[in-house]
């Protein structure tokens, strides 16, 4: 079984607007959902899936593969389906792009379910 995460991000924020590239400890609450993500043991492929080039030119700087879904999308489903459209994969977990502090062991638990 081939397991994907995504992370959809969208700059138009409701409530906080770039909250994405907030910095907190020196980097953005983006990067750290990316890199404790990335800590799964199952995850083979994590993928950042935003419909914004100033979210995809920071995770391109921080080394993390990313995909530009179109504006239209109402959901992070919508871009969670987009980005997986062109990927190999059996099992496809949607990771939230503002939960810095997301469990990689919980991603995990998930997994196996």
């Amino acid at each position: 079984m081939r397991v994907v995460g995504i992370i959809p991000v969208r700059f138009d924020s409701r409530r906080f607007p770039g909250k994405a590239l907030a910095v907190w400890g020196g980097k953005t609450l983006l990067q750290h959902v990316f890199e404790r993500s990335w800590g799964s043991a199952m995850l083979e492929e994590l993928v950042i899936a935003t419909d914004d080039k100033r979210i995809y030119d920071n995770v391109v700087a921080f080394g993390a593969p990313a995909v530009i879904t179109p504006r239209v999308y109402c959901s992070g489903t919508d871009r969670v389906a987009h980005a997986v459209s062109s990927l190999d994969c059996d099992i496809v977990v949607n990771i939230q792009g503002d939960q810095p502090l997301v469990v990689p062991q919980v991603i995990d638990q998930l997994i196996e379910r």
